[in-house]
């Protein structure tokens, strides 16, 4: 707790160096523990400092309270209120071991924090943020730094923690974490050179099944995506009630097939954008024939419904397959509603691994990728910026160029799911990334 103090004083006068006035704003567990021991170090440092807590004159938790007595020995008035005026906030109200949300003074501090334009240095987590989900049943304080200890949380990185935690970062405080990780982040991928003997048969053949009449669209961004991506060759194959539709074009680059010409058994088939309905018709083939299979959109939807199509889905073998499933998609599947899939990510993606043997990249702020008996990754990459109509249809195939390439579904959906992130975080023009955008900057 002493390190963790030290850490959060340090951390707070790199960020403000000039600020006058500290508002520390301290929980009654652990967590006020480090803000009591950071208030000590900036109170000898010669810092104007408010540090509150609610009920101060009760007993606390047997760590905080020798912090208690450290602060008050050193000479620090303990407030039950927040201070008029301050110029950086430490948070420390409320820690990693929060179940519901904030109420009473702690919402009331909450409010009070992101009331004002000023620096907040959440110690360990924002208060109000769940440590292993990300979830925030109400309150949360909107930090726009984060002092994770010891390691980092999950609940950081993925839904609400990217939009809260500002600028993360970690401090070890020169220990070594003993426990099981329940995440690892997705790292960047090696890159990738093609070596100057080879041939397009070198990179693998990939295949997109999809575009029904109207939705031809999604199938060519997934096929343009996948040729963008290094594939060796690319084969688009609209469903038959888009045959002889002239809609949407298609680049010269994609070779055109039907869907009864193609042999799956020696490619890597992208099946569902812009599926519809009618992509459930040639599902059962796909499953059970795909030598490397990437499952999104109306394939997911359809599977969804079909108790046959899961079991051939579930039949397969491992580590050939991976499904790119959005919470509503995901939420089918496991026959739950999307805020039952998004307020536990990391064990939503889980589930679904497991329940149909495959590997899964759940979308979303902080993309999970989960395989069956792998520690899942947290995707990194990526903003906000990806919420627009077709760049699902990209990342599926990225997926699948990945997918021919590296042969384990496991290692493209990794790599593919950062790529596609990066090329958002790279996007710099003023107009709105799309998704034709975000496949011409692969």
């Amino acid at each position: 707790m002493q390190r963790a103090g030290l850490a959060l004083a340090k951390l707070s006068l790199a960020v403000a160096p000039h600020a006058h006035v500290f508002w520390i704003a301290c929980g009654r567990g652990n967590n006020g523990g480090d803000g009591l021991e950071a208030a000590i170090h900036l109170h000898q440092w010669g810092k104007e400092i408010h540090v509150s807590m609610p009920a101060a004159d009760k007993p606390l938790p047997t760590d905080a309270g020798l912090a208690f007595a450290r602060a008050r020995q050193a000479g620090v008035a303990i407030h039950d209120h927040a201070p008029d005026q301050w110029d950086i906030c430490i948070d420390a109200l409320l820690g990693i071991g929060l179940t519901s949300a904030p109420t009473g003074t702690y919402a009331d501090w909450i409010g009070l924090i992101n009331s004002r334009s000023c620096d907040v240095i959440s110690a360990d987590i924002p208060s109000g943020l769940m440590a292993d989900t990300g979830d925030a049943p109400g309150a949360c304080v909107n930090a726009t730094h984060t002092l994770s200890m010891l390691r980092l949380k999950p609940g950081l990185l993925t839904l609400h923690g990217r939009d809260v935690c500002g600028n993360v970062w970690l401090n070890t405080l020169g220990l070594e974490s003993t426990a099981e990780p329940t995440a690892w982040l997705n790292p960047m991928p090696a890159a990738y050179h093609r070596p100057h003997l080879s041939h397009k048969g070198s990179f693998g053949d990939v295949a997109v099944a999809g575009g029904t009449r109207g939705m031809q669209g999604a199938a060519v961004l997934a096929a343009r995506a996948a040729l963008q991506s290094g594939a060796g060759r690319v084969y688009l194959a609209l469903l038959p009630s888009a045959n002889g539709e002239a809609s949407v074009k298609v680049p010269a680059d994609l070779m055109q097939r039907h869907t009864d010409a193609l042999q799956p058994q020696q490619l890597t088939l992208v099946v569902g954008c812009g599926g519809g309905e009618e992509i459930a018709h040639t599902l059962p083939r796909w499953l059970m024939e795909s030598k490397h299979l990437v499952l999104d959109a109306d394939a997911l939807n359809a599977i969804a419904a079909s108790a046959n199509l899961q079991k051939l889905l579930q039949g397969r073998a491992g580590d050939t397959t991976v499904i790119t499933p959005h919470p509503l998609e995901a939420a089918r599947l496991l026959g739950c509603s999307v805020g039952e899939v998004q307020a536990d990510r990391l064990r939503s993606a889980q589930f679904l691994a497991k329940q149909f043997k495959c590997t899964v990249i759940l979308k979303g702020s902080g993309s999970i990728i989960a395989a069956p008996d792998r520690v899942p990754h947290i995707n990194p990459s990526g903003n906000g910026k990806l919420a627009i109509a077709g760049t699902g249809d990209v990342l599926a195939g990225m997926t699948g160029a990945a997918l021919a390439r590296h042969a384990s579904a496991w290692k493209a959906a990794c790599a593919a799911c950062y790529h596609h992130g990066a090329l958002a975080d790279q996007w710099v023009k003023r107009t709105s990334l799309t998704a034709s955008g975000l496949l011409e900057s692969i």
